[in-house]
């Protein structure tokens, strides 16, 4: 079976065509993203076909669960089905879990460098995120769009203070002053995952603001661990940190594998963009 590699800010991931291939794509995946005895990424990215769509995407992350969507793997598997001709670009519309996602790709030399995507409207209620908390009630044919800012989490010793976001996938973010290398990711970071509040789990941004325009930030992804970027956990960062009134519709989100740019103006759809690569090829015969 064959493979490609790639990686969007390093945030890497394995990719197959799966369109006539039937596997145990739970198993292999946590097989093939483990980084001893195995390929070694993030996650492992489907390529299937779609009756509504150019393309479907599957992603199922290194413990076996499946993701509803991934903002960076979405920019690797339209490079991935770009280059390989498997559909024509630039712009693509992707089938996820979590819906249809629009994808446009910036070509040089007929190679794939940089990618936008569309991550579609935020999703601030509790029953969207899923979080279990008590909410304000909206009133009679009115919907809750109130964001959900600075909730206090105690996580064993240390309290938070979160707010709350669904990109398609759940998002718990808390900003803090100090630089971000300095908060105990690996021992907070699961903790916040499996906390009971959210039934579903939950991706868990650490963040700092820099300036109106800057953020630098650390992920720690449902059933993955720390990755190096995450697309969706810079958009949720980029979406909160406006509701805070800390940034404008535009921002830079550095995370520790590079930079990707939101774009969200208060009441649409977020978009983000940013680099990626290919790192080699193989072939699994396991």
């Amino acid at each position: 079976m064959n493979f490609a590699k790639l990686q969007a800010t390093g945030n890497d991931f394995i990719v197959i065509d799966a369109r006539n291939i039937e596997k145990d794509w739970s198993k292999l995946s946590s097989q093939m993203c483990d980084r001893h005895f195995g390929v070694g990424a993030d996650g492992l990215i489907l390529v299937t076909s779609s009756k509504v769509a150019d393309l479907k995407m599957r992603i199922f992350n290194p413990d076996g669960s499946e993701a509803e969507v991934c903002g960076n793997g979405l920019r690797c598997l339209a490079k991935y089905a770009i280059e390989r001709q498997i559909v024509k670009g630039p712009t693509l519309r992707i089938e996820t879990p979590a819906g249809i996602r629009t994808v446009c790709a910036t070509l040089s030399q007929g190679r794939v460098k940089q990618v936008e995507v569309n991550m579609g409207s935020p999703a601030f209620s509790a029953s969207d995120i899923p979080v279990k908390i008590r909410e304000q009630k909206a009133g009679k044919n009115k919907v809750d769009i109130t964001p959900i800012l600075d909730y206090p989490l105690k996580v064993g010793s240390e309290k938070l203070a979160v707010s709350l976001v669904s990109v398609g996938n759940p998002h718990t973010v808390t900003f803090i002053s100090q630089p971000v290398a300095s908060f105990p990711l690996s021992s907070i970071g699961p903790k916040v995952e499996k906390h009971p509040m959210f039934p579903q789990r939950t991706n868990f941004e650490v963040a700092r603001v820099l300036n109106f325009k800057t953020i630098e930030v650390r992920v720690w992804e449902r059933g993955v661990g720390e990755t190096l970027s995450c697309g969706s956990g810079a958009c949720a960062v980029g979406v909160l940190a406006r509701c805070k009134r800390l940034t404008g519709d535009v921002v830079d989100i550095i995370l520790t594998g590079g930079k990707l740019t939101v774009c969200w103006d208060g009441v649409g759809e977020i978009y983000f963009s940013g680099p990626v690569e290919e790192v080699f090829i193989g072939e699994w015969s396991r």
